[in-house]
Parts: structure tokens; C-alpha cells; sequence
């Protein structure tokens, strides 16, 4: 495909990455979602503890050398600015994250709070959390601390406060 044919169908080079970090970012959804479904039909478990271990799942991905890790954490937020991020996470993974969370609260494994407002603290808590492991130093060492800090907040929002590992 020459650079013509490839631009017509695009308005400029950001809108081209931004096309490209949303694809990523959907087959990583995909992806994720999948390894939750497989891990239940093996093993079920509730919505709360598919979603934590959902959450440590997209946190290993922040720190493999990956299209996910340099598209999207690194260059995309780089290159378009931390609002093309946060409209990305808004598009591509507030409705899955509330559904989940509705969930959790139905089968009252977590308290119920509104979850509006828990959807967008937890989707902040995981951005910051990917980022910050994925602009690391040493990637593996931020991946097993934010790991530990991360499932320490949210046993907070467990039946009683505390949840199952």
C-alpha cells in the first residue's frame, strides 16, 4: 500500500496512530476478557475475583516488550497527549469495567457503591498503574510492587473488606 492510498484514508498521521493504539487496545480487551472466560470455565469464580485477577493479568501485559506496552502506554500518550489516553479508556474499556462491577455488587461480593463513580477510579487506578510500570526503569520489579498496592486498595471495596487472594 503506498503512503497515498494509506493517508486517503486517514486525516493526518495522528489520526492514523490514535486508529492504530484504539486497535491495540481492543485486542488487548479481547484478549483479556478471553483469559477470564477460559480460567472460569475451569475454575469459576465470582465477578469481583475475575476482575482482580483480570486487573493483574493487564498489569503483566504493561510489562512485556509488546504493541500494547509501547503503542499504547508509551507513544500514544507521548504522541497525542493524556487526553487521547483517557478518551481511549472511555471508548474501550468503561462499559466492560461497569458491567463487571455491576456484577460484583449483584452477587454482593463487593459493597455496593454507586458504579459510575467506581468504574472511573478503578479504570484511573489501572491507567496510572499500566503506565507507571510500562515507563519503569526496570518494568518487572514496578510490576510487583504496583501489583501488591493495587490488590491491597481494592480488597477495600470487598463484602467486609477484605477478599479472597
Amino acid at each position: 500500500m503506498t503512503r497515498g492510498a494509506l493517508y486517503h484514508h486517514f486525516r493526518d498521521k495522528a489520526e492514523l496512530f490514535r486508529t492504530v493504539m484504539e486497535q491495540v487496545a481492543i485486542e488487548v480487551a479481547a484478549q483479556l476478557v478471553e483469559g477470564e472466560l477460559a480460567r472460569d470455565a475451569e475454575d469459576p469464580a465470582d465477578a469481583w475475583t475475575q476482575l482482580r485477577t483480570g486487573f493483574q493479568s493487564l498489569l503483566d501485559l504493561s510489562t512485556a516488550d509488546t504493541d500494547f506496552q509501547r503503542i499504547v502506554l508509551i507513544d500514544g500518550p507521548a504522541v497525542l497527549g493524556n487526553d487521547a489516553w483517557d478518551a481511549l479508556v472511555e471508548r474501550t474499556g468503561y462499559r466492560l469495567l461497569s458491567a463487571w462491577l455491576e456484577r460484583a455488587v449483584t452477587e454482593q461480593s463487593i459493597e455496593a457503591v454507586p458504579v459510575g463513580p467506581l468504574t472511573r477510579m478503578v479504570a484511573a487506578l489501572l491507567s496510572e498503574a499500566s503506565i507507571y510500570i510500562a515507563r519503569a526503569p526496570d518494568p518487572d520489579a514496578a510490576r510487583a510492587e504496583i501489583g501488591v498496592v493495587l490488590d491491597r486498595m481494592l480488597r477495600g471495596l470487598a463484602r467486609g473488606g477484605a477478599a479472597t487472594p
